[in-house]
């Protein structure tokens, strides 16, 4: 399982790369081997405004379904559009294949996130 180091890492399985006051979001390595082959991801609106915990989108598997949550607050300014037509970019390099991008609006969240070091020890505990 690939783990960044620098990245921050929520317990339902997202990351977040912080750039100034823009985060971008996506599912991690173990989600997406959870997951198994992509073949669908749907995507937010841009200009959503949303809630840390939000829904943003769905990412389907020949296995499952599962939802994506926003782990910041903030309003969408992008959205990975390269994903509707090739969700399996997912399987193959979940963090390059990034979701949305985020214009943050309450940086204090980011304290309630985990570190890749954490985040290892947190999958372990749930394994």
């Amino acid at each position: 399982m690939k783990l960044i180091e620098g990245l921050y890492y929520s317990k339902d399985h997202e990351w977040v790369k912080v750039e100034g006051e823009y985060a971008t979001i996506g599912i991690t390595d173990y989600a997406q081997d959870s997951l198994g082959d992509v073949v669908y991801v749907e995507l937010p609106d841009i200009d959503d405004e949303l809630d840390a915990g939000d829904e943003i989108g769905i990412v389907e598997s020949v296995k499952a379904a599962s939802d994506i949550y926003t782990p910041l607050s903030g309003k969408v300014v992008a959205v990975n559009e390269e994903l509707v037509d090739t969700p399996e970019a997912i399987n193959k390099d979940p963090y390059a294949s990034w979701i949305i991008k985020l214009e943050i609006s309450q940086v204090e969240e980011l304290e309630k996130l985990m570190t890749s070091q954490e985040y290892e020890a947190f999958i372990k505990q749930e394994g």
